[in-house]
């Protein structure tokens, strides 16, 4: 069924959003346009996209334990693991993105909160090879089809946690020094969401990248960016509809920017 209320909020961001030109800060200006919009073909792209169609054919039926929003597609707790795959997985496009993203900032930790079967960890991972990979999921059935994808794409070093993120999440984040890389792409509830973030803020610094993703799921999810982007120790976010990325630069004036992609 059509969300109005999405389709209204999308079509006011692209009015609103910028492309590269216009862009009065070169940290942003630089990372639009190298970046963001570097839509140059990548071998590893194929080759993951490949998996990708294999987990698409998957006939297999698991049993969803769902601890989050849960989904505006489906939400019944028996499906076929190719439906999972066409419905949850996030789209070549962004995938490729959150890619270049991590190749970009080479980060030396990601984690990534929300596995589900496990494509979008290949591309951070393919992307920062260095990085050690610490990938959340809630649902053990989704887990256990993730695992069999990272011993296809023959991954020994993401490390595949299962459970509550309210148990796994803090353990990881005492674990590390600082966050270096962190996409949120689970749970998609307001309360849920701040946080997580409140919970990754002592350990960010100048070179973290924030990622939340679907910022415009509902509501809440709404007033979650924006109070996200109020807090006083966030610099900089890029607005990019799907995905809101979030900055710590010191030294900065506070920036808010739309953009399209």
């Amino acid at each position: 069924m059509l969300n109005f209320r999405f389709v209204k909020d999308y079509l006011w961001h692209r009015f609103r959003a910028k492309n590269r030109h216009g862009l009065h800060s070169p940290f942003v200006y630089k990372l639009v346009d190298s970046t963001i919009y570097n839509y140059a073909d990548q071998k590893v792209y194929h080759e993951i996209e490949d998996i990708r169609k294999n987990l698409l054919a998957d006939d297999r039926v698991i049993t969803i334990t769902d601890l989050g929003a849960g989904s505006l597609l489906n939400n019944n707790k028996r499906k076929r693991v190719g439906d999972i795959a066409a419905n949850a997985l996030k789209q070549p496009k962004l995938a490729q993105l959150l890619y270049r993203l991590a190749a970009h900032f080479k980060p030396r930790n990601i984690i990534e909160l929300g596995t589900c079967l496990g494509v979008t960890t290949l591309y951070l991972q393919n992307a920062a090879p260095n990085a050690h990979v610490y990938t959340l999921e809630g649902c053990p059935q989704t887990a256990g089809i993730a695992r069999e994808t990272f011993e296809q794409a023959g991954f020994r070093e993401v490390e595949l946690i299962t459970g509550n993120f309210d148990s796994n999440l803090p353990a990881v984040i005492k674990s590390l020094y600082q966050l270096d890389f962190v996409f949120v792409d689970g749970n998609h509830q307001k309360d849920a969401t701040l946080k997580y973030f409140e919970w990754c803020l002592p350990k960010v610094h100048e070179d973290t990248i924030l990622i939340f993703d679907d910022i415009y799921w509902s509501e809440g999810m709404k007033e979650a960016w924006a109070q996200i982007k109020a807090h006083p120790q966030v610099t900089v976010t890029v607005d990019l509809f799907w995905i809101g990325l979030v900055f710590f630069k010191s030294g900065r004036v506070k920036e808010e920017f739309l953009i399209r992609y």
